[in-house]
């Protein structure tokens, strides 16, 4: 006969994630050893990657980490980085969209035919012109998602037929040059605030970590009603406090040059929000689910073509926003500049090298920063040296070459240990 006393109590199960936290700094540092050896590498390889990058060209040229030459770099890396930002959403279903460029190159073109030739308001050329470009790209999501035809070959035909649209809006001249205002002097300004460069710098660094700090309060204070793990509120102070750090040296940086370029402070607000749209929304979890897995997202009740064609509006729509903040550098709509495969090759590039898997489901939108980071620096730096463009073009497609080599392996990796 058995007694209460000889049934074996019950441990309920404890979340892993608790018991790390639990550890404190000991705890974190066997988490990432785990990740590492499981193939979890995340953002590591790019970040050593551009710390290497950075520390080669500046034993080369002094000037490379000066805070004009950077603040150069974030100028010039958001016309990129946001093309680069809508491809992101395209690799997490595991496709590719080959028309991105042309798109950029007939957005700039529509606002230039608009806002020059037309007299359009400048505001309402830029609506419209960023409106067109997700048309595009949901026409194409279109073809993909509901007739079948490959994405591969849906937008390389969109590549050639945008681009020949773009030529015939230009005309004989094949360029239409544009004023430098409105919208587009705003992009095109070095500074955030100008007419005080120093405060729009430290507010934007203020404002970041507010909204950093807020947001992980909240989250912590949802997290702990609803009774699940949640962030200690040291961990969260000294993250914030890490950023912190980052934000007001950056600024102080920024300030030594022009200020916190205005394109670089849309491109990074644009990010956020991309950001909590994947992490925290619904139509986020669903686009990494079709990556994942398509079948287990219908069985799931998800709408696949819905999340294909949406996601190529949006691919599109940030290619549309690129060839104008391209066009804002330029002040110059052509095939020459905007719309080339170079513009296309540097986007994917940025993308991939970034961190985002090109076989579907794992990414994120700060890929393209990071991504654009590497892409920007690389050329910036041969410039300094004085490399010709072929050297550029080597290299870039080495560094990229590398990203795809460490994501197979990395995937190969967690297969092994079984969390693939």
């Amino acid at each position: 006969m058995t007694t209460e006393t000889d049934t074996p109590a019950t441990t309920p199960a404890v979340d892993p994630r608790l018991l790390v936290r639990e550890e404190g700094l000991k705890g974190y540092l066997t988490e990432f050893k785990r990740k590492v050896r499981g193939g979890e590498l995340g953002s590591l390889p790019v970040v050593i990657g551009l710390a290497i990058i950075w520390i080669v060209f500046q034993t080369q040229d002094s000037l490379f980490l000066t805070a004009a030459n950077l603040s150069n770099i974030g100028f010039f890396l958001s016309a990129t980085g946001m093309i680069a930002l809508g491809l992101v959403f395209i690799l997490l279903l595991g496709e590719i969209d080959l028309s991105v460029a042309s798109v950029g190159g007939l957005s700039a073109s529509v606002f230039a035919v608009l806002a020059v030739n037309h007299g359009i308001n400048p505001l309402l050329a830029v609506v419209l012109a960023v409106a067109g470009g997700a048309l595009t790209g949901a026409l194409h999501g279109w073809f993909f998602a509901k007739v079948g035809v490959p994405a591969f070959v849906v937008t390389l035909a969109g590549n050639l037929f945008w681009n020949g649209l773009m030529l015939s809006l230009l005309g004989d001249s094949g360029t239409i040059n544009v004023k430098d205002e409105g919208f587009l002097h705003m992009l095109g300004q070095r500074s955030f605030l100008l007419d005080s460069d120093i405060a729009g710098a430290y507010i934007l660094a203020t404002l970041a970590v507010a909204m950093m700090l807020g947001g992980s309060l909240l989250d912590q204070s949802r997290r702990r009603k609803a009774g699940v793990p949640f962030r200690p509120t040291s961990e969260i102070v000294v993250r914030s406090g890490a950023l912190a750090v980052l934000a007001f040296a950056a600024a102080f940086m920024f300030n030594q040059a022009n200020g916190v370029p205005t394109a670089l402070v849309i491109f990074l607000g644009l990010l956020a929000v991309c950001d909590f749209v994947l992490r925290r929304t619904r139509y986020g979890r669903q686009i990494f689910a079709v990556g994942g897995s398509i079948e287990a997202a219908r069985r799931a009740g998800i709408s696949v073509p819905f999340v294909r064609i949406s996601v190529f509006a949006i691919s599109s729509g940030f290619a549309a926003l690129g060839g104008l903040f391209f066009l804002s550098q330029t002040y110059t709509a052509n095939l020459g500049g905007i719309g080339t495969p170079n513009l296309l090759m540097m986007a994917i590039a940025a993308a991939v090298i970034g961190g985002t898997s090109l076989f579907g489901g794992r990414g994120n939108v700060w890929s393209a920063l990071l991504g654009g980071l590497v892409i920007q620096s690389i050329q910036t730096g041969l410039d300094l040296l004085s490399m010709k463009t072929s050297v550029v073009y080597m290299i870039t497609g080495a560094v990229l070459l590398a990203a795809v080599v460490i994501d197979s392996l990395s995937r190969k990796t967690q297969k092994a240990s079984g969390r693939g």
